[in-house]
């Protein structure tokens, strides 16, 4: 193992942090897996059909209650599933 120092976004340091709580699992465990994943993938891009979150007919904006912080957390949570897949 070697020690380093990797200067992150607060927004993205304090996502990883809550994501590894959430799992159990350190933060240089997520960060690990995540570089590993992204060394690993191939030039093709994922095929998938995109869930699209739902938007209010009435407003043309979000439906109460969805937030863009729970959009993130969806496409990070789909981008995790797509990696899963990969392996």
């Amino acid at each position: 193992m070697r020690r380093t120092t990797v200067l992150l976004p607060d927004e993205l340091m304090s996502r990883a942090k809550r994501k590894a709580a959430a799992e159990g699992r350190t933060l240089t465990s997520l960060i690990e897996d995540g570089v590993r994943s992204v060394l690993a993938l191939s030039d093709k891009p994922a095929k998938g059909k995109r869930v699209l979150p739902r938007i209010s007919k009435a407003k043309g904006w979000l439906k109460p209650g969805l937030t863009l912080r729970d959009i993130e957390e969806m496409e990070d949570l789909e981008y995790i599933e797509r990696l899963k897949n990969l392996k």
